[in-house]
C-alpha cells in the first residue's frame, strides 16, 4: 500500500510541473513553408505564452505563433507562425516589392527572396492589432490578404524562444 501511496504522489507532483510549465510554454511543430529560411516544416519550437504579459511589448522582428481566422480541412481553426513587421499607429506600404514602415524601407535580411513582398497600398495598423508576414513571401498567406489581415494581440499564443528540433539547428531567439 505504501508503494501504490508513493506512485500516485509521483504521478500527482508530475502533473503539476507539467501543467505549470505548459501555462508557460507551448510547444510548436512547423507545419507549413512560409517561414523558410528561417524555419522548416518539422522544425520543433517552444514558444512563451506570457512573453508578452510579463516582460514586455511585441516587437517589429518577433516571430509569434497565432489563431488565425482560418479553418483546416477538419474545420480546426489554424495557428500560423510569422514574423512582426508592423506595430500599432506604424503606416505599412509595400512598393516594388519592399515593405515601407512610415515611409522609411524596412531592412528585412531575414527573408527568403528580396523583393517578392508585391504591392499594397499603404494601411495604418489599428491599436492592439499587428501587421505580420511570413519570411517566404512568396508563399505565405499572412497580413497582406484579406483572409488574415492585421492581427489582435489577443489572438497570440506565443512567441517563439527555442528552436529544439532539427538539433543541428538548436537557437534561442
Amino acid at each position: 500500500m505504501k508503494n501504490v501511496l508513493s506512485w500516485i504522489r509521483d504521478i500527482a507532483i508530475a502533473v503539476i510541473i507539467a501543467a505549470i510549465i505548459l501555462a508557460f510554454f507551448k510547444p510548436i511543430i512547423v507545419q507549413q513553408e512560409s517561414m523558410h529560411p528561417n524555419f522548416y516544416s518539422g522544425d520543433y519550437l517552444i514558444t512563451s505564452r506570457q512573453s508578452y504579459r510579463l516582460f514586455g511589448e511585441p516587437q517589429r522582428g518577433d516571430v509569434i505563433v497565432f489563431r488565425s481566422s482560418l479553418y483546416d480541412e477538419n474545420g480546426k481553426q489554424k495557428n500560423l507562425i510569422k514574423r512582426i513587421v508592423g506595430l500599432p499607429g506604424e503606416t505599412i506600404e509595400i512598393k516594388n516589392g519592399e515593405v515601407y514602415i512610415n515611409g522609411e524601407l524596412l531592412q528585412e535580411n531575414y527573408v527568403a527572396e528580396q523583393g517578392l513582398s508585391g504591392e499594397m497600398d499603404a494601411i495604418t495598423v489599428p491599436e492592439g492589432r499587428l501587421f505580420v508576414m511570413g519570411d517566404n513571401r512568396r508563399v505565405s498567406q499572412d497580413s497582406r490578404s484579406p483572409a488574415v489581415g492585421t492581427i489582435s494581440m489577443d489572438s497570440i499564443v506565443g512567441k517563439v524562444i527555442i528552436r529544439l528540433y532539427p538539433f543541428s539547428e538548436i537557437k534561442v531567439f
